[in-house]
């Protein structure tokens, strides 16, 4: 499940999971685990909330981070 920042018009962005990357045609997008990027509650979902659904139009867009797997594909040019 690709974790994401979610970027919602007017309001802090706030972390979460999806299920898998939109779609062009989607209308609206389901997210898992909603919290704040401190991993905090967020102040507008309930304690006992497990998904929100967000339609497109309130979005201004999404930050997909890097996942467990793809963190063996990403190279470190540093010096020891």
């Amino acid at each position: 499940m690709p974790t994401v920042i979610v970027h919602v018009m007017n309001e802090d962005p706030f972390v979460a999971e999806i299920e898998k990357l939109p779609e062009p045609a989607d209308q609206c997008i389901t997210f898992t685990n909603p919290r704040r990027r401190d991993n905090k509650p967020l102040h507008f979902v309930t304690n006992e909330a497990i998904s929100v659904i967000y339609p497109w139009h309130r979005l201004s867009f999404l930050e997909v981070m890097p996942g467990e797997e793809s963190q063996g594909e990403v190279e470190l040019f540093f010096r020891p």
